[in-house]
């Protein structure tokens, strides 16, 4: 059995938990979120905990299916109560960017401005001109949604200039010698 897919996940104050049917709805503080899992995995609520069983003659894809659903479930847990957030980084002369509306505008040293609307459930925030800062209830959502923003200029090797991850290392490489 998988190691992950045995803990219990703590259902805290706050939060309730519906199971109909191969669908389950986590609904909290902030908002609510919906899953849909194979019919393989058994959901079983004990007063504040939530166990995710299998067979005891499970297969491979079952074991695997065990742990992935159980860290799902965590995650929708954790997203109604917390919430979830991404910080990235803004490096190189003339890059910023700037919040207009319901829009993310960036100025990322192309001809023209790159405008992202938020995403529904997804909110963006510009503390300052380097710095945006991604929010929401749901981890894939709001991970996704900074890869989006992140791809537009990937951090170079040479001068480091780009988008990056808060905390992200950049390697960096020596540029050309002259003789």
């Amino acid at each position: 059995m998988s190691r992950i897919g045995k803990l219990p996940i703590e259902i805290p104050s706050g939060v309730s938990v519906v199971i109909d049917n191969n669908n389950l709805r986590v609904e909290g503080p902030k908002g609510n979120l919906e899953l849909k899992y194979p019919k393989t995995i058994e959901l079983e609520q004990v007063e504040n905990e939530l166990l995710v069983k299998i067979p005891e003659d499970y297969t491979k894809q079952q074991n695997i299916d065990h742990g992935l659903y159980r860290s799902l479930i965590a995650n929708m847990v954790t997203g109604v109560t917390e919430g979830f957030s991404k910080t990235l980084q803004i490096e190189g002369t003339g890059y910023r960017a700037s919040k207009q509306g319901n829009n993310l505008v960036m100025n990322l040293g192309f001809s023209h401005q790159v405008t992202m609307p938020d995403p529904e459930g997804i909110e963006v925030e510009v503390p300052n001109d380097r710095t945006i800062v991604v929010k929401g209830i749901d981890k894939q959502l709001v991970g996704l949604h900074a890869a989006n923003i992140r791809k537009w200029r990937k951090p170079e090797p040479y001068k480091g200039k780009g988008i990056r991850y808060e905390g992200e290392h950049v390697r960096r490489k020596v540029g050309k010698t002259g003789k």
